[in-house]
């Protein structure tokens, strides 16, 4: 994987973490904080269960890279294979981005919530009343199966890898870098409510998004320019 392309996830995912993740699942966040973790419970004993939750998130995340990885991997026969699979990639992240901003409906298109079914919920709520320590990251991993259109853009990075591994990598990136954020909202659950500020983070996101979008669109016109070459620098 380029260093541009780590870069850029890693500054999407952190600064995105605080502008639309926070907004999507704080909520859940501020609710089990309130819930199941008594507010006189040792900071480190808060600081586990926040942990948890999110190594919970980022494992399913990190799942779902592998499979979308393979993915890629399945139509990818060739270099211009390649290079036509980065450049819908590339699209879908412009449009992604606009969406973030506001200018299209691309993202809540394609964002079907089963967060109301009764399975979801029931267990949502069976979790959500334990107090052992593997329910919190029982949560985390349940969370991070919620349709959301932040999840939708890594997903889309990951099957432009074509990788497995590398799939698998950059959605674990991405869990990691949210971290900060989810540990903001459950020791300061005034981050929740900031909208302010959260929509300054969102606008940085979207503009790295639209960026990234055009590089892995430009990376994929040099695969079917040159396929051999441009492969090599691909990881």
């Amino acid at each position: 994987m380029e260093t541009i392309d780590l870069f850029s996830i890693v500054s999407i995912a952190f600064l995105g973490s605080f502008g639309h993740c926070i907004g999507m699942c704080g909520g859940i966040v501020v609710a089990y904080t309130t819930i199941k973790i008594h507010p006189a419970s040792p900071i480190v004993s808060k600081s586990q269960a926040h942990l948890l939750y999110s190594l919970g998130r980022v494992l399913t995340y990190t799942f779902l890279g592998a499979l979308f990885g393979v993915l890629g991997n399945t139509v990818m026969f060739s270099g211009n294979a390649r290079g036509i699979l980065l450049i819908v990639a590339g699209v879908a992240m412009l449009l992604a981005g606009l969406s973030l901003l506001g200018k299209l409906k691309f993202l809540s298109l394609i964002e079907h919530s089963f967060s109301s079914s009764t399975l979801y919920k029931k267990t949502f709520k069976i979790i959500l009343n334990s107090k052992s320590n593997s329910s919190f990251f029982a949560l985390g991993m349940l969370n991070g199966l919620l349709p959301c259109g932040f999840v939708y853009f890594f997903a889309i990075t990951a099957v432009g890898t074509a990788d497995p591994v590398y799939g698998a990598l950059v959605m674990a990136i991405f869990g990691l870098s949210t971290i900060p954020a989810m540990f903001g909202v459950g020791f300061l659950t005034s981050l929740a409510t900031a909208t302010s500020f959260r929509n300054m983070m969102m606008s940085l996101s979207a503009v790295s998004v639209l960026g990234y979008g055009a590089f892995t669109i430009y990376k994929g016109y040099l695969f079917i320019e040159d396929p051999a070459p441009s492969a090599q620098h691909c990881h």
